[in-house]
């Protein structure tokens, strides 16, 4: 009796000026998260506007890129972004998913147990724990290739996948150069480098995401697409991913983010070249490269120009996460109505 009334019993005076002042910083703290948000934004804007007066629209539409001539126009730049962010996310999300699917569904117990009964092993009651302690390892490592820094990346890009693929897209240049994406050879760094490279940087945020997505999936539906005749497959591609597929799509938005801000692998990759092209091995460029480079050298008249690159990347990230979340809330609005 006396638990029941501990239970019920109204909240405390402490408790209630312990809720209130919970409450009150939660919302000072989102207020100042938004004035931060803004302050940044106003700074990098008032930096910029004598550049936005000088150079208006034409700075996004002109391909010229010449601090000698004090010519500037960062087309080649916003086509660079968008071009690898775009490849990488696509390479970046089907890894990642399937990677979730192998991590979240149990393929690597089975492959172990097959392995161990394969080599002739006895599956006494210690190894049951070594599937689990195997996957719990290999989520661990594909978060770590987050904690890897850019720099990194862009050195193992630079000495080892760069030679590494060389001679495959030259062999693909020679013989399907013809195609518009193989109208080039790849001579050094370039598109597809940087965009392997930034494909594996977004995979643990893919992964990861994908992996909680799935794991939310109520076991009742999986139960019920058994029950129903369906494959292990089939239950896997037609009720759990699409089950899931608001999670995954909000780590995919997460992931594309992440993407477009990428600075240092990018600027060691993509080859820095003031162009546009649709070639997978041509150089190209990025707004978060060339900010990256060209800020050390600046002089005063170039950091406002700098400055208005950086607010069209900001622009840029913003209208992407803004379209993701109205997409995300409409396809939960949609599931809810169902």
């Amino acid at each position: 009796m006396s638990d029941e009334t501990s239970i019920s019993r109204p909240p405390s005076r402490g408790q209630l000026v312990g809720d209130v002042l919970f409450r009150r910083v939660s919302q000072v703290s989102a207020a100042l998260v938004l004035v931060l948000v803004a302050f940044i934004v106003l700074r990098i804007s008032l930096a910029a506007a004598p550049a936005m007066r000088q150079h208006g629209l034409g700075f996004l539409t002109e391909r010229i890129w010449d601090p000698n001539k004090a010519r500037y126009a960062i087309l080649p730049e916003i086509w660079g972004t968008l071009y690898t962010s775009v490849l990488a996310l696509i390479l970046g999300t089907a890894f990642g998913v399937a990677a979730a699917i192998f991590l979240s569904e149990g393929f690597l117990a089975q492959a172990t147990y097959r392995v161990l009964r394969a080599l002739g092993i006895e599956l006494r009651p210690w190894w049951s724990k070594l599937p689990d302690r195997l996957e719990a390892a290999l989520k661990n490592l594909v978060n770590l290739l987050a904690a890897i820094p850019s720099v990194v990346y862009g050195l193992w890009g630079l000495f080892v996948l760069i030679p590494l693929i060389r001679p495959i897209c030259n062999w693909l240049h020679l013989k399907l150069g013809w195609l518009p994406i193989f109208e080039t050879d790849l001579s050094g760094p370039g598109v597809l480098p940087a965009v392997i490279v930034l494909s594996i940087m977004i995979l643990p945020t893919v992964t990861a995401i994908s992996c909680d997505a799935l794991a939310s999936v109520p076991p009742r539906l999986r139960m019920a697409a058994y029950g129903l005749g369906a494959t292990r497959w089939e239950t896997i591609l037609g009720v759990i991913v699409p089950t899931a597929s608001r999670g995954i799509f909000g780590g995919v938005v997460l992931a594309f983010g992440r993407a477009l801000g990428e600075t240092m692998a990018l600027a060691m990759l993509v080859g820095n070249a003031n162009q546009i092209s649709v070639s997978l091995f041509s150089p190209a460029n990025t707004l978060a490269a060339l900010l990256a480079n060209s800020f050390p050298e600046a002089g005063p008249k170039q950091i406002g120009v700098l400055m208005y690159a950086a607010l069209v990347l900001l622009g840029i990230t913003l209208v992407v996460n803004v379209i993701g979340s109205i997409l995300l809330q409409r396809a939960s609005a949609a599931a809810g109505a169902r």
